[in-house]
C-alpha cells in the first residue's frame, strides 16, 4: 500500500501506512539477492545532503540489486537524530523502484525506543527492519536479555525483523541459542551475521533450517563459502562500490560455476576488507568517489582518511585490478 505523507515546511511527516500484513504472510518475505548498505552523504556543513544521494541512488538502479539496506551501520546511524533516520529511510522509499526492497536500520538501545522507531521506520516505507543488538550494557546483555528485547520489538513490529549481529561494532555476537529460539518468532525473518565465523553461520543455517528463516552474509569477504552453508543474501559495504561483480558472483555460486566464483571472490577480499575492518567507513566514502558515487566527508567525530591511508586503500583496490 502507498503511504499517505503530510508535506510541512521543515520536511515531511508521516502517517502510518496501511499495511495489514499478518505475521505468517510477512514470514515468507524473501530476502535472497545482494544488498549494498548504503552510505548517507553529508554538505560541507555536515548536514544530509539528500541530493547526491538521490543521485546514488539513480545509478544503484542501473545495478540488479534486490533492494538496499538504510541506516546500516554504514549510514552512520549512531550520528544521525531519529528524524534524520527516518527522514533518510523515507527519501529513499520515494525513490526506490517498484520490486526493490527496503531494509532499515531500526536499532537503539533500550526496547522502548527501538519499538518506537521501528513502527516510524514502517510507516516510512520499509519493508522490514534491521535490529542491531543493544550493547551498551554488554556485560548484562546475554541470552535472556536479547531475546526478551526482540521478542517484544518483534511483537509490536508491523514489518517482519531481521536481527543483526555486527561484532565488530557492538562488541558481542549474538548467542546461538538465542537465535534459534528467536527464529521460531513468526515475525523474525532472518539474521544479519557481519562476523564472519562460517562455522558459526553454517550452525545457525542447520538450527534452524525447520523455521521460515534466512541467514544473512554481512560481508563480501565470505560471500562464496555463505552460500555453501545456504545463506541466503548478502548485504556487503563492498557493493556500493562494486555492486555488478557482487551480482556477478552470486550469480556465479547459484549457478555452481565454482571455479569462476573462486577467482572473482579472491579478487574482493582485499577490497572488502579495506573498507570495513581495517579503514572502515571513511575509507567507504573514498572509494565511492573513485568509482563515480557520491561518497564525501563522514560526519563528526569520524575523520578523513590520512594520505597514507588512502595510498593503502588504492593499493588494495588497484593490486585486485579494479583500479
Amino acid at each position: 500500500m502507498l503511504c499517505v505523507r503530510v508535506w510541512t515546511r521543515c520536511g515531511v511527516r508521516y502517517r502510518p501506512w496501511r499495511r495489514n500484513v499478518s505475521h505468517k504472510a510477512a514470514a515468507r518475505l524473501d530476502l535472497s539477492g545482494i544488498y549494498p548498505p548504503i552510505a548517507t552523504p553529508f554538505t560541507a556543513k555536515e548536514d544530509v545532503d539528500y541530493r547526491k544521494l538521490e543521485e546514488n541512488l539513480q545509478k544503484y538502479d542501473e545495478i540488479p540489486f534486490k533492494g538496499l539496506v538504510v541506516q546500516g551501520s554504514n549510514g552512520e546511524y549512531p550520528y544521525l537524530t531519529e528524524e534524520e533516520r527516518v527522514e533518510v529511510v523515507a527519501a529513499v522509499r520515494r525513490s526506490l523502484p517498484l520490486g526493490k526492497l527496503l531494509l532499515a536500520g531500526s536499532g537503539c538501545e533500550s526496547t522502548r525506543a527501538t519499538v518506537q522507531l521501528t513502527a516510524k521506520m514502517a510507516a516510512a516505507g520499509a519493508d522490514a527492519v534491521l535490529v542491531v543488538n543493544p550493547c551498551f550494557y554488554k556485560g548484562k546483555m546475554d541470552s535472556r536479555a536479547l531475546i526478551h528485547h526482540f521478542t517484544k520489538v518483534a511483537d509490536s513490529s508491523p514489518v517482519p525483523v531481521v536481527l543483526y549481529s555486527v561484532p565488530a561494532n557492538t562488541g558481542l555476537d549474538l548467542p546461538v541459542d538465542a537465535v534459534v529460539e528467536l527464529s521460531q518468532h513468526p515475525n523474525i525473518l532472518g539474521l544479519k551475521d557481519s562476523g564472519g565465523d562460517i562455522t558459526r553461520i553454517g550452525l545457525i543455517v542447520h538450527k534452524t533450517k525447520a523455521q521460515d528463516f534466512q541467514v544473512l552474509a554481512g560481508s563480501a569477504g565470505f560471500l562464496m563459502a555463505a552460500y555453501c552453508v545456504d545463506m541466503v543474501e548478502t548485504v556487503c559495504v563492498l557493493a556500493n562500490v562494486l555492486g555488478q561483480e557482487l551480482c556477478e558472483l552470486e550469480r556465479l555460486c547459484r549457478s555452481g560455476c565454482w571455479e569462476e566464483a573462486k577467482v572473482l571472490q579472491q579478487r574482493l577480499i582485499e577490497p572488502n576488507a579495506a573498507v570495513t575492518r581495517k579503514l572502515g567507513v571513511p575509507a567507504l566514502k573514498q572509494a565511492m568517489e573513485w568509482f563515480g558515487y557520491h561518497g564525501g566527508a563522514c560526519r563528526s567525530p569520524l575523520q578523513p582518511l590520512t594520505e597514507a591511508e588512502t595510498q593503502l586503500l588504492r593499493q588494495d583496490f588497484s593490486t585486485n585490478g579494479w583500479l
